[in-house]
Parts: C-alpha cells; structure tokens; sequence
C-alpha cells in the first residue's frame, strides 16, 4: 500500500516529454520566423543606404560640380597654347620709336601633358637636344624643376629663330605636352642712348609675381625705367590658340585662335633728337676730360614740366637684358667705377654749388633780407671769430644781380648767415625755401628709383652727428656745399621754376598712353606742386642776374648764340681730395623760356670750363636746327657788367 502510494507519487514529478518538444517546435518557429524579417529590413536598409548614397554622389558630380568636372575633362580633351600679347610701343613726342618688339618663338611646356614614360619623355628630349643644340641634361633639369602635376605653362627654350621654331612644329605630335610658342622680342632703338629713360624688361621671377599675380611664369614685366613704371599699361592681353587632342595628347584638330590685345601705346615728353645731341657731345666731354666719372645732363619744358631730355653718361645697352645678359658682362657692368647702371639724372645726389644761389637769392629778396639794391663790399673773404671764410675772388662793391652773375661767395654768406648790417636768413628759412622749391623730397617723376636728396638743418645734424649747428654750417649751404645734396633733376626743376615766373611742375616723361583697340588718347596732364611762394617782382630780379652771368659772367661763352641765354655755373668741392663736380643751369629763350637745362660733368672740375661748352653745343644745335622757338635776335638792354669772373 505505501508503496504504491510511493510510486504515485514519483510518476507525478516526472514532466511531460512530449510536451517539451512541441514547445520547441512552436518557438522555433516564431523565432527562424523574426529572424528572416530583421535580415530582410537590414538587406533592404542597406540597398536604400547605397541608392541615396549614390544618388547623392550624382547629385554632387552632376549638378554641384558639374561644371567643374566639366571643365577638367575639357582641359583634359582640349590643349591651349598660350599666344603672349605684344608689349605697347614706345614713341618719342615727334614719333620716333624707342620700343617696338620682334617677331620670336619660344619652346614652352606643360609638366602634366607631359608622356608619364620617363623613357619616352627621354626620347622626345633627346630630339629636341639634336635640333636645338640644347644640353639634354639642361632639359630634363629644367622640366625635373616642377612638378609633373601641374597644368602651368613653363619656358624650356627660349628666342627661337624662326626656321628651328618651323622645324619644331613639324614634330608636334611627337613632342607631347612641349609646344612652340609665338612671342616677341623687345627691341630697343639706340638703347644706349635712352637705356635709362626707357629700362628693360626681363623674364617674371617670384617677387614679380607677388605684385601681378595674375601673371604667367612665361612672362615678362618691365625692371627698371618707363617698361617698370607702365607696366599695367604695357603688357596687354595674352591670346592663345586651342587645339583637340586625344588621350594620348595627339591633336587631332585645330580650333582656332583667340587673338591677343597688344600693350598701350606709350607717347613720351622726350624729343629724341635732343636725347641723342646731348648723348653725342657727352662722349665727346668725357673723351676730353680725363678726371671726369660721368655726364649728366636733363632738359625741362618750364611751360609745363614735360621733360625733353634725360642723359646719364655713361650708359648701357638695354638690348643686353632682353636678349639675355650673360653673368661676366652684368658683372662687367656692376664693377665699372663709372656706374653706367645708375640714373644719376634721379639717383645720383651732389652738393649743388653755385647754382643753389639763385634758390637763396630769391628767398633773400621774398624774406627781405635784401632788396635789388642791398649792396656788400667784397674783399675776397669775411672772418668769425677766429675762422674766415674765403671767395674765389675780390668782387668790390656788389648787388644782387651781380652777385649772381659773377658768384660772390661773400654776398651769399651775409644773405644766408648773416653779416654786418645784413641780418641773414638763417638755416631754417634755407630749409624752408629749399623745400618750396622741391628740394630734399621726391619730385614724383614716373621713372623708379628717383632720390630725396638731403636738406639738412640743427636736428638733422644732432640726430646724425650728434652735433650741434655752427654759422659756418649756414655759411657753406648758402653756396650749395657742406651737408647739401640735391639730384640733377631737382636743380634743373629749381631752374625751370625760376625760368617760368615761380611755378614749380612736377616732371613728366610721359606725355599720353593711347589705347590700342579704342586709340582713345590719355593724357599725363601737368601738375602744379607748388606756386606764388615768390613774388613775379623777386623772381625778375633772379632772372635778370642770371641773364647777366651771359652777358658779363661765368657763361660769357653763350653769349654769342642766337638766343638769348640765362644762366648759373657752380663748381661743388666734394669728397678730401679737392675734387669738384663741374655745374651749369640755364634756360631759353630767355624772353620766352621753353627749356631749362641742367649740365653736370661728374668730377669734371671748374664749372665755366666744362658744363658751360657742353651747354652751348646743345643750344646751338636745338635753336639753329629749327628743335625750338624761332631764334630771338634783338638789342640787349641788360644790364652789362664788363667784370671778370669765374665759378
């Protein structure tokens, strides 16, 4: 009995088999079941990720950049050769051309049309190196210089004549990514001559490119002179012609050219005439004087400030930079003591001498420190304290004008420093005036590299010095020495003031800049820099001294042209060594002047010697051969000094 109870009991605690295994089977299937459905929605999920992926990217290529890839697979099927626009010729004021360009061509490439096979890169080159004569190892060197992926214009050979330029177009299918390209060379007519005026231009460098970055690494830009400061003016509009080529870069057809737009047309101020008399009787100085370092001469139309000549003697040959300077000949050119690379016209500065007291006589007479009648007695020196100041000579009795015409030193130190009962301007009223008339600034004439000059005074000289002013400092500026320096275009401005009644113009090379589509003509209009600082009543008294260094003076020597002459000679000690610069400003017709002129024979010695023949030459031949005004014969009413005189 209990055991059957007992065995009752255990079938109780012993589960269902067959139970367990339809319940697997049911959850099994709900489970394989949700399984598919999640692979299903994660299938699907990842095949509409991708479509809208890639509809995006579509979107992007086609609509967002597709003007851009557009253009790449152009760049890629279409090949444009640059056709490099002509620089603007370059006239004198009657016409003459100074700068024209000369058909050239050029070898040029672009590293990323280049063949990716180094071995046929090899060939190709080689077979330039056979037509050419070039070194092959100078072309891969060139090409090895940038980087195979850039889509730049690069020059590998230049100045082509044009039958190897024929020969080399003949391959262009085989030179694959190297094209011949038009150019053209800058020609300079008499380059010597107006090296200085006109400069020179020369392939575009880094610094170049800072400035016109918009530039090709194929270009030129104007280095120095009118092709430096007309540059925007000048270079013109690149052309180019467009070819189709084929993925292996062969062409397969011509489309055509885009024309280039050549440089404006530069009209100068110059009378070219003129530039090369004055060049001509330079050499012919120099040959003479054997102390002189150089010849400086610039010519000014006081009507306006147009400047009609700029002569710096020695000069160099402009052609050279554009045809390709070798190393040794610009070194030849660097060492020469002459310094033939240097406008001295702008950039050389001189102490001025004796022809800085026309300058201090007109602010002696506007200061009235003096009037026309202020007389001083010259014995050929004066004394302070223990120091004396000499003259070159005795002047007895003298008045303004003639100390102008004869250069009395002692009349000069009294008007600047003060003497006796002339109370003097003083080295602030010096400065004051020197300026007025342009003096230790720019003047802005449009040629670089023009100098300041220096126009010293009590705190120039404790800040470079560290000393203190002395009379005798104001003694030596009031005739053009001691710390004073001024350019030969400042002083033949100075003179061109004087000349036209008290206007002072800035100088002007440039006369007008004529557009080569619309030849529509603009002009470089004169510009007052100042005026009415001396009244027209002081300004005729300077004249008439100056007339009278003609008439009975230092320039005696032109007196005898057709022309009526006014003028100042000036001899400048410089250095230790009691060298002197050899100076002479003038203008005429003295009635009607129409040309200021400054002559400077560097180191040439005393200035009625020298600067004063060189004057009269020019003047001779510009008034004779008809350059100017009708020659004015009359009766000379100046007033004649028969005295002697020199400086």
């Amino acid at each position: 009995m209990n055991l059957k109870r007992r065995k009752k009991i255990i079938s109780l605690e012993i589960e269902n088999p067959l139970d367990e295994v339809s319940f697997t089977r049911e959850t099994s299937e709900i489970i394989k079941t949700e399984n598919t459905n999640w692979q299903y929605r994660v299938f699907f999920s990842i095949i509409f990720l991708l479509l809208g992926i890639l509809f995006l990217r579509m979107f992007f290529l086609q609509v967002l950049k597709g003007n851009y890839y557009t253009k790449v697979a152009n760049n890629n099927r279409i090949r444009k050769v640059v056709i490099k626009a002509p620089r603007g010729i370059i006239k004198d004021v009657k016409g003459e051309v100074l700068a024209r360009n000369i058909p050239s061509f050029e070898l040029t490439f672009v590293p990323a049309f280049l063949p990716r096979d180094n071995q046929k890169l090899d060939d190709i080159l080689n077979k330039i190196a056979n037509l050419t004569g070039t070194s092959k190892e100078i072309l891969w060197q060139t090409i090895n210089e940038q980087k195979r992926t850039d889509r730049r214009t690069f020059q590998l050979i230049e100045h082509l004549d044009n039958d190897l330029a024929l020969r080399l177009k003949e391959q262009n299918n085989i030179l694959l990514g190297i094209d011949v390209s038009q150019t053209a060379q800058r020609e300079y007519n008499k380059g010597e001559i107006f090296a200085h005026v006109i400069g020179y231009d020369g392939k575009v460098n880094k610094k170049d490119l800072e400035k016109y970055p918009n530039y090709l690494l194929i270009d030129y830009v104007g280095k120095n002179g009118l092709e430096e400061t007309y540059e925007k003016y000048l270079h013109g509009k690149h052309g180019e012609h467009r070819y189709e080529v084929n993925a292996q870069g062969k062409i397969i057809q011509d489309l055509g050219v885009v024309a280039p737009t050549p440089g404006s047309e530069l009209i100068l101020n110059i009378d070219a005439k003129l530039q090369e008399k004055i060049y001509q009787e330079a050499g012919k100085m120099m040959e003479k004087n054997n102390d002189a370092t150089g010849v400086v001469v610039v010519a000014i139309d006081p009507r306006d400030g147009a400047v009609r000549a700029l002569v710096s003697y020695p000069s160099f040959d402009n052609n050279l930079f554009t045809r390709g300077i070798s190393q040794e000949v610009y070194q030849n050119l660097l060492n020469d003591f002459h310094k033939p690379l240097l406008n001295k016209a702008i950039s050389g500065t001189y102490p001025p001498g004796s022809t800085f007291k026309p300058l201090v006589a007109c602010a002696a007479l506007e200061e009235h420190v003096v009037d026309e009648h202020t007389t001083v007695d010259c014995h050929g020196h004066i004394n302070v304290g223990k120091w004396q100041f000499p003259d070159w000579k005795a002047h007895g009795v003298t008045d303004i004008r003639k100390a102008i015409a004869e250069s009395c030193d002692v009349y000069f130190y009294a008007v600047g420093g003060g003497w006796q009962n002339i109370k003097g301007l003083g080295i602030e009223q010096l400065r004051r005036y020197s300026k007025l008339f342009g003096l230790g600034d720019y003047l802005g004439i449009d040629l670089p590299g023009e100098k300041k000059g220096l126009v010293p005074g009590t705190t120039w000289k404790f800040k470079e010095l560290g000393e203190r002013w002395y009379i005798g400092d104001t003694y030596h500026g009031s005739i053009g020495q001691g710390y004073l320096l001024t350019t030969p275009l400042q002083m033949a401005n100075v003179t061109a003031t004087i000349a036209n009644g008290g206007k002072l113009y800035r100088p002007r090379i440039t006369k007008e800049i004529i557009n080569p589509l619309t030849k529509k003509k603009t002009e470089i209009k004169k510009d007052i820099l100042n005026e009415n600082f001396i009244s027209p009543e002081n300004i005729k008294i300077v004249q008439e001294g100056m007339r009278q260094t003609v008439t009975a003076g230092s320039g005696r020597a032109l007196n005898n042209l057709k022309v009526h002459t006014a003028g100042k000679t000036g001899t400048a000690q410089f250095g230790n060594e009691d060298k002197t610069h050899s100076w002479y400003v003038s203008y005429g017709p003295y009635e009607n002047p129409e040309l200021a002129m400054v002559v400077l024979v560097e180191g040439g010695g005393e200035g009625h010697e020298w600067a004063v023949p060189l004057t009269k030459e020019v003047y001779k031949w510009y008034f004779d051969e008809g350059r100017g005004a009708t020659p004015i014969i009359s009766v000379d009413i100046d007033r004649v000094d028969k005295k002697d005189s020199s400086n």
